[in-house]
């Protein structure tokens, strides 16, 4: 009689921790796909990010650096999202992407100030065309972020709890990190343009 009851209790524990494992499973799929909308609004940015330089090259020959800076910053900005692509929620993978992504932003900012000083590019229907794509995918991008976040405090939630805590550990799954637009309050600041 006590063997049944020790065999039941164990039956019992092992459904249970079966049940915390498969929630804990279907979370984490859900930061996946999270991150995989954020993935596809990032790819869009970073491809229409050379046709915007194209299309002001032609105008701005004498700010061949700034172009240069966003070129190069598109560069990392896509090499940090195909790592994050790789682990999405690891805390190192998802720090280099903030950090890509806030460095593309500004060299993006600075392009779109210098462009404001060239009427005919500013006037450029392509130019003005893709300033709008990219700026519809920016918003993409802030509704992703915040869906991506959404469900990563429920996994979050959900692992750091008390008993789904034991399972979690146990099974390996970690602490993921949320994205965030800024770092400090040095990013928070607006920036200033002069000319």
């Amino acid at each position: 009689m006590t063997a049944y009851i020790a065999l039941a209790a164990v039956v019992v524990i092992v459904i249970w921790a079966v049940a915390i494992y498969n929630r804990l499973r279907t979370h984490k799929n859900q930061v996946e796909n999270a991150f995989a909308q954020i993935d596809v609004q990032l790819k869009r940015r970073h491809d229409l990010i050379p046709n915007l330089v194209e299309v002001a090259r032609g105008y701005m020959q004498h700010e061949a650096q700034t172009l240069e800076a966003v070129i190069r910053a598109r560069s990392t900005a896509v090499s940090a999202a195909d790592k994050a692509r790789q682990s999405p929620g690891q805390a190192q993978a998802m720090g280099a992407l903030m950090v890509a992504e806030q460095a593309l932003g500004g060299q993006m900012g600075r392009l779109m100030a210098l462009a404001e000083a060239y009427p005919t590019l500013k006037a450029d229907a392509r130019m003005q065309q893709l300033s709008e794509e990219i700026t519809s995918t920016e918003n993409r991008i802030g509704f992703a972020r915040q869906a991506y976040n959404d469900q990563v405090l429920d996994f979050n939630n959900e692992a750091g709890q008390f008993p789904d805590l034991i399972v979690a550990r146990l099974a390996g799954f970690a602490h993921m990190e949320m994205l965030q637009s800024t770092q400090n309050e040095q990013e928070r600041a607006v920036p200033q343009v002069k000319f």
